[in-house]
């Protein structure tokens, strides 16, 4: 098919497909694009040539004194921003991070089977990440601030949108290496898929001992590399760099790796979507039926779905003696019934005092 001969390029393959199968209403088509759009043909973008990106994904790979150096600034800023939760100061981080150098490196090396630059890559992306996590953990050391916060937190627990945002940042990424005039959207696409701060917070969970914390940031960041990687090569390929052949053995891996991501991803994305939907019936029921009824205000409401049961743990503040256990009882029912699944609730109440002054 026409379609598959890898000696055209993808656009002038989906044009000439639609020639002939649709001949008629392409060149209707093309009439009005080209009585409309004028001489614009000097404006059409083309790929670099190869040799170009070739060229510049080697300087990209190189472990350079550059690379270090902004990265382990990287590093260090993401690391005070965490503990800082400032997004501000997380976002900034993010701009000046080289990682995604080496990594489109490695995606272009596979495309075209290019073993050392492959190798070069790898070498330049493996000893950056250990550096920013060493980085982060000597920070953390010397500050002697320990305080997980919600940005911390944020990323110990990936799902599946995390992929997808990945796959879209990597095929930004690399669709922006190969055109001249857009190279510099690759600041938004660092930004995009956040490579430094899961990496950040590997070193704070190591320098706290808090293993969960960095097994959860070390899978989101193997999360986001693998998806950049993945559709780095679709883009490329699709722009006729390398050829299915060469990228088939990077292709397996990379489809088998977000294979093997996707389950725990999978489940933790439906964990989250019953979370939600979970705070949000408890907040309906408890406004009808607590709220309503006293001076009374929800501070927090904490799901954990568990296999038989859903522990709902509540904090509201209300005066004292002005929520009765029967009415937490029916909560607990109603919640039951809706859910179809046993639910136990912890309410903390705290109590409110009102003073009044007068002249």
């Amino acid at each position: 098919m026409l379609l598959l001969n890898p000696n055209v390029g993808w656009y002038a393959r989906l044009k000439s497909y639609f020639r002939q199968k649709y001949p008629v209403k392409t060149k209707n088509i093309e009439e009005f694009w080209n009585t409309q759009s004028g001489d614009w043909h000097w404006l059409v973008e083309k790929p670099l040539p190869i040799v170009t990106l070739n060229r510049n994904l080697w300087r990209a790979s190189v472990p350079s004194l550059n690379f270090y150096v902004l990265l382990g600034l990287s590093g260090l800023i993401a690391t005070l921003g965490l503990l800082a939760n400032s997004v501000a100061i997380i976002i900034g981080a993010m701009i000046i991070a080289p990682l995604i150098g080496p990594i489109t490196g490695i995606a272009y090396s596979s495309t075209v089977a290019n073993r050392r630059l492959l190798k070069r890559s790898f070498l330049t992306l493996s000893t950056g990440v250990l550096f920013t996590v060493f980085i982060s953990a000597i920070a953390v050391l010397l500050i002697g601030l320990k305080s997980v916060t919600t940005e911390i937190l944020a990323r110990t627990n990936p799902n599946l949108l995390d992929l997808v945002i990945a796959l879209a940042a990597g095929a930004a990424g690399a669709f922006a290496n190969t055109r001249k005039r857009i190279a510099d959207a690759l600041p938004g696409v660092a930004i995009a898929v956040a490579l430094v701060p899961p990496l950040s917070v590997v070193g704070i969970g190591l320098a706290w001992g808090e293993t969960s914390l960095a097994v959860g940031a070390l899978l989101l960041f193997i999360t986001n590399l693998t998806g950049i990687i993945f559709s780095g090569v679709i883009i490329l390929l699709l722009q006729s760099y390398g050829s299915v052949e060469r990228a088939k053995q990077g292709l397996i891996f990379t489809i088998a790796t977000l294979i093997i991501l996707g389950l725990p991803l999978g489940l933790s994305l439906r964990g989250l979507i019953l979370q939600n939907n979970v705070r949000y019936e408890i907040n309906e029921i408890f406004l009808e039926e607590i709220t309503s009824l006293s001076n009374s205000d929800i501070r927090s409401i904490v799901v954990k779905p568990d296999r038989y049961y859903i522990f709902v743990d509540v904090e509201i503040a209300a005066e004292p003696n002005s929520i009765e256990q029967y009415r937490l009882t029916k909560v607990r029912n109603i919640l039951t019934n809706k859910l179809d699944q046993e639910v136990e609730l912890k309410v903390k109440i705290i109590p409110i005092e009102t003073i009044i002054i007068n002249d």
